[in-house]
């Protein structure tokens, strides 16, 4: 668990995060959102302290970063940034390895630990892990540089932009990817992102940001459906809200008796999916399972109906 207890950081007398309060619980996704000089990235390295702050604290499951020397505090924590950060003349090995190393992990333990990351990311150990970066697609030096971040098996990962460079197709991967390792590992992340899309998708909690402060803090559901002043609702967009609100609902929850033709959807997929799938597939309804078994379908009609109550 994470708290952040009036986080103050000033640059030439202005100040680039202002008094920002959040607790940020155990084995969650929590997503800052902001835009460019907000002072949302500012905030994300205070954690770890890349930046130190002017006054306040962070306290790390009661202790605080404070009283740890830099270097130990980040071994503990895994960081990833935008464009990934790999070491260009290492293999994909031993860039996951960076930290392990540091730690004086046994190399059968390291050579353990980089096999499972990578399969865990879809990359079969032996054909990448003697690879370069540079012989990778930008997705795959992405997923790389999360394993990076991950291979000491930090309980807190902090992730500054990191799927910003990526084109759209490769970005939605990677952030499903994410979603699925970080429910399986159980990590705590604080994810930085100018994306409101991305942060209603990943969080579990969302922090808008605007000129150093803390606008606005708790479930999407609350940012998008209730945004407390004009600056969150430009963020969320009016023309969008409809759409955002649809992302938020499983489709379990609006599933009926009834066939339906086409591949199922999980019941655990958002009624957005079931929406783009009945109009990609022209038919007015899809059919939902859960764990395999099939219990039931979402119309198009429901999913408009639905649409029109948020509006």
């Amino acid at each position: 668990m994470i708290e952040i207890d009036r986080i103050t950081k000033i640059y030439n007398g202005a100040p680039a995060v202002d008094a920002v309060s959040m607790l940020i619980e155990t084995g969650t996704i929590t997503v800052v959102v902001g835009t460019s000089g907000s002072g949302k990235t500012t905030l994300l390295r205070m954690i770890n302290r890349l930046v130190e702050p002017t006054s306040g604290e962070v306290r790390i499951n009661g202790e605080p970063t404070h009283a740890v020397a830099p270097h130990i505090l980040r071994r503990r924590i895994g960081y990833a940034i935008q464009g990934n950060g790999l070491f260009p003349h290492q293999t994909v090995a031993r860039n996951i390895a960076a930290v392990p190393r540091l730690l004086n992990w046994p190399a059968d333990r390291i050579s353990a630990r980089v096999d499972e990351l990578l399969a865990l990311f879809g990359m079969e150990p032996g054909e990448f892990r003697g690879r370069y970066p540079q012989e990778l697609s930008g997705g795959q030096q992405q997923r790389v540089g999360v394993a990076r971040a991950l291979a000491s098996r930090p309980d807190l990962l902090l992730m500054d932009e990191p799927f910003g460079a990526l084109d759209p197709i490769i970005r939605a991967r990677a952030q499903h990817d994410l979603r699925q390792i970080q429910r399986k590992l159980g990590s705590t992340i604080v994810l930085v992102t100018h994306d409101m899309d991305e942060a209603i998708l990943l969080g579990d909690r969302v922090g808008v940001m605007d000129q150093g402060r803390l606008i606005q803090y708790g479930p999407p559901q609350d940012i998008v459906a209730r945004p407390v002043n004009g600056f969150v609702a430009d963020m969320v967009g009016d023309a969008e809200r409809p759409m955002r609100l649809l992302s938020l609902i499983p489709v379990g929850d609006l599933a009926e008796a009834g066939p339906a033709e086409g591949k199922a959807l999980p019941a655990t997929a958002s009624l957005r999916d079931a929406l783009s799938a009945c109009l990609w597939s022209g038919h007015d309804a899809v059919p939902v399972e859960r764990d395999g078994l099939g219990i039931g379908r979402v119309t198009l009609a429901a999913i408009r109906n639905r649409v029109r109550q948020q509006a």
